[in-house]
């Protein structure tokens, strides 16, 4: 019987997905991975010491990693009857809130969802799955998996409404083949009405709508908060060069935000581009977020990179509307995109996630 490690977060999707796993005749191992202080029955990467199996203690701060979650994903693995530890990745979780904070002091926007699939579920869990000598990794994610003659293939999500493959652009093609996602070929609703019907306690459980270690959304006192030090604040000016007022932190910021720019100009305005040195942001109308062309580095792909200049679909945000456009893999593990008419709201620091119609070809970073 083949074993499977599989992140439990305490959602519906990674508990029915246990179920899923243990209908298939897995034997699973349920870990719930401890982002914030650090459980005393929790066990770190690479330590010698037993398992231990996971207590939930209260006061911790609510999110997708909150004690509450914990408890939840601990009773339905008491209730599928799968055991269930936690894993202390607090160090590295700390790297991720590191980078975040980063990214937008260097008037970027970032992307810690997909960071952490890079380096912990899909990175650090197989490091732990090792150590128990589990053949899979799984995941309550919205993506598929599929054997090609060229190879295993990440596929978008039935759902596509749910679809999550964006965020998994990153990671390693040599782990595909010990990956699992068992929700992947179902819709949101079926995955809900399953859980009800197997009495899991999750089934009517929203879904997490914020940055897990951001609950409350307001990225600018997050910012703030680990940099105090640090003085964004600077002038609101229109793509002509007239100032039309102050904001008090570039974090507050993406570029194609239109809500809460702080200033009234008549007609809606968005923010076109954020200067790292001076701090200004630059407001415009809909037409000057209009692009043609891209670049992007640190790419990551799925495929072997293609030799010529290659006509795909292409994604620059998570919910955003797949376009066409011609990528072109370039030296120093860089990607061009040209698109076939002009996109909007092309945020530095996001991801653009190369597709075949459903199939994920790879990304990268966008400069």
């Amino acid at each position: 019987m083949a074993r499977v490690l599989l992140a439990m977060s305490g959602g519906v999707d990674s508990s029915v997905a246990a179920y899923l796993l243990k209908q298939a005749g897995y034997e699973v191992v349920g870990v719930f991975m401890r982002h914030g202080e650090q459980a005393a029955a929790s066990c770190a990467v690479g330590d010698s010491s037993p398992l231990l199996p996971l207590l939930h203690q209260p006061g911790h701060r609510q999110g997708c990693c909150s004690a509450q979650d914990a408890a939840d994903a601990r009773r339905v693995a008491d209730r599928l009857d799968i055991p269930f530890y936690a894993l202390n990745l607090e160090s590295e979780f700390r790297q991720i809130v590191d980078y975040f904070v980063e990214e937008y002091l260097q008037a970027r926007t970032p992307n810690p969802c997909v960071v952490c699939n890079n380096w912990l579920k899909f990175g650090k869990l197989f490091t732990y799955a090792d150590s128990l000598g589990a053949d899979f990794v799984a995941t309550g994610h919205y993506a598929r998996l599929a054997h090609r003659d060229d190879g295993p293939a990440l596929l978008r999500g039935l759902d596509h409404h749910k679809d999550q493959s964006y965020v998994l652009f990153g990671v390693a093609s040599s782990r595909l083949a010990r990956m699992l996602f068992p929700v992947g070929d179902y819709r949101k609703e079926e995955i809900r009405r399953l859980a009800a019907e197997l009495g899991l306690g999750v089934a009517d459980k929203p879904d997490s709508q914020e940055i897990c270690f951001v609950p409350d959304g307001d990225h600018r006192r997050f910012v703030r908060q680990r940099r105090p030090e640090r003085d964004t604040s600077g002038e609101l000016v229109t793509v002509d060069g007239r100032v039309v007022g102050r904001h008090d932190g570039i974090e507050r910021f993406t570029v194609g935000q239109r809500r809460g720019v702080g200033v009234a100009l008549g007609e809606p305005h968005y923010v076109v581009k954020i200067e790292k040195e001076s701090c200004r942001v630059v407001l415009g109308k809909r037409q000057d977020l209009a692009r043609c062309q891209l670049s992007a580095s640190n790419c990551n792909w799925l495929v072997t990179p293609p030799e010529a200049p290659l006509r795909c679909q292409v994604q620059i945000r998570y919910r955003a509307r797949p376009v066409h456009a011609v990528v072109q893999a370039l030296p120093h593990n860089r990607l061009h995109v040209r698109f076939e008419e002009p996109c909007y709201g092309i945020a530095p620091g996001q991801a653009v996630v190369c597709y075949d119609g459903d199939r994920v070809l790879g990304g990268g970073w966008i400069d």
